[in-house]
């Protein structure tokens, strides 16, 4: 999404009584005004709120005047003033400022610096250039407010919720939005993602081809990557899941043999029979014969 889907999103005012208040990382924020402004000459001269109002520029240029600062505002500038902040705006006449805003409260849970500090740090910056997702989420929740379907208080107070902590982002410190590295160990996550498949066919034909395509790994690496993370071959991993899904089968005297062997990728009676008993030292109607318990 660019600042030209901004200059679409019109019906972002149109939020007003949809989208009230959000959740956010243990935050609480109610919502309290939506705005659109077209590339027209306007100004709103010196006043103060009692929340966070928080503009984005998408088109022309002006004047955010903060205080005893004046600041130059131009496209895919974001500007705040926090509550008790004097502030006004004026567009420029000869090329008009386009603007979308919202405002809202803000109240803090918790006092260590975040993301968050960017909008409860009395001293923190009230210009920036940092958007990041803004036009995105402006244009979703103008197109959620459009046409309002089944789901959507669920889908505003998500984007809510996105918008609130993309607005903090923009004006924290790099130190406020520093965090510890995240190291993942990929391995057991794909290893997961194999076993799943191999849980959700077992009553289809299945290669270690076809399992390595669906962890989108070459063969060789899925099958390394596997057998290390399990101590178990692919192939042997599906034996056993089969049996063990015919085990429990078998307790279901509306399913002949037949069926539960094909329900567990077997063809055939036979192969099935000889497998069961292999693992379990006992055919498969001696299995359903002692209701699956262990002979005494």
């Amino acid at each position: 999404m660019t600042l030209a889907d901004v200059a679409a999103a019109d019906r972002f005012v149109d939020l007003a009584g949809l989208l009230e208040f959000c959740e956010v990382d243990g935050f609480h924020a109610d919502f309290l005004s939506w705005g659109h402004y077209r590339p027209e000459y306007w100004r709103n001269y010196w006043h103060t709120h009692s929340f966070h109002e928080v503009c984005l520029a998408y088109s022309g240029e002006g004047r955010f005047n903060h205080g005893s600062s004046e600041y130059d505002v131009q496209p895919g500038a974001v500007f705040l003033a926090r509550p008790g902040d004097v502030h006004e705006i004026e567009s420029s006449r000869s090329a008009p400022l386009g603007i979308a805003f919202w405002g809202f409260t803000f109240r803090p849970g918790s006092s260590e610096p975040g993301w968050w500090s960017g909008l409860t740090r009395a001293d923190g910056p009230v210009m920036s250039q940092r958007v990041g997702s803004l036009p995105a989420l402006i244009s979703a929740l103008a197109a959620e407010a459009a046409a309002p379907v089944s789901g959507y208080s669920t889908m505003l107070a998500a984007l809510g919720a996105s918008l609130v902590l993309e607005t903090a982002r923009a004006f924290a410190l790099e130190e406020d939005l520093a965090v510890e590295p995240v190291r993942r160990d990929r391995g057991p996550l794909v290893v997961d993602a194999m076993q799943r498949h191999l849980r959700d066919n077992l009553s289809r034909p299945i290669t270690v081809r076809d399992v390595a395509a669906a962890a989108h790994l070459s063969e060789r690496h899925a099958e390394r990557l596997f057998t290390q993370q399990t101590g178990a071959s692919i192939m042997s991993t599906l034996r056993r899941l089969r049996l063990e899904l015919a085990a429990q089968l078998l307790l279901d005297h509306s399913l002949t043999i037949t069926e539960v062997a094909r329900a567990c990728g077997y063809s055939d009676v036979r192969p099935f029979s000889t497998a069961f008993r292999r693992k379990y030292g006992r055919t498969p109607g001696d299995h359903r014969r002692a209701g699956g318990t262990e002979f005494i």
